[in-house]
């Protein structure tokens, strides 16, 4: 029977289990190819008894809004997404691209940008890494509620593929089973679903502030 006790001599505190900073002596950074919204770059990493080439996609990060109505319904937007060849349903988001704009404000502008919606409570509600082995994108999802239109005559004008998105309300717990039978499949979908009737689950009252986000 394997044991799933701690190992003799494991210093490791095993109370709490977080994810912790720890980054490795890079000796060299190489440009491997610049794009237009982020590089492709190669690394070499002192790991103490060894030297790794480690190639990746260096990212400027993104935010995703989870908007909840009054009605418990989230909203998701329909958007094709070439990579995968698949019209994906997501929730609002964009890229941390503009310099010093506090995360926050970036997903209210995204918000508006996107889905013509306003929101008088913000909350960051979780974050994560999309593709760690090979990708620094980190996306931060924030919580937005007590929503309101966007007035028409200062609404953004969507382009490429952002002008076909297509938006629709779901119910969040319908939205849960969608992410549990895998019928949704985008990350800041599935992780921000998920997360949202977590918080629910929970009254609402341990949010984190939505300045706090990193």
């Amino acid at each position: 029977m394997t044991s799933t006790e701690p190992r003799a001599g494991d210093d490791q505190d095993l109370t709490e289990v977080a994810d912790r900073a720890a980054p490795r002596p890079v000796t060299e950074h190489t440009l491997i190819h610049e794009g237009r919204v982020w590089d492709l770059v190669g690394d070499v990493v002192d790991l103490g008894e060894t030297q790794v080439l480690r190639e990746y996609v260096d990212h400027p990060g993104a935010v995703a809004v989870i908007a909840v109505d009054d009605e418990d319904r989230v909203l998701l937007l329909r958007q094709y997404r070439h990579p995968v060849r698949s019209e994906l349903w997501e929730p609002p988001a964009g890229l941390r691209d503009v310099a010093d704009e506090p995360p926050v404000r970036t997903a209210a502008r995204e918000l508006a940008e996107e889905a013509d919606l306003r929101a008088e409570r913000w909350h960051a509600l979780v974050d994560f890494y999309t593709t760690p082995g090979g990708s620094s994108e980190e996306i931060l999802v924030f919580l937005a509620r007590g929503l309101s239109p966007v007035p028409d005559d200062e609404r953004f004008e969507r382009t490429d593929e952002e002008a076909g998105m297509v938006p629709v309300w779901v119910p969040l717990d319908d939205a849960v089973a969608a992410v549990l039978a895998g019928r949704l499949r985008s990350p800041s979908a599935v992780v921000g679903i998920l997360a949202a009737a977590a918080a629910r689950a929970r009254g609402w009252d341990e949010l984190t502030p939505a300045d706090a986000a990193p």
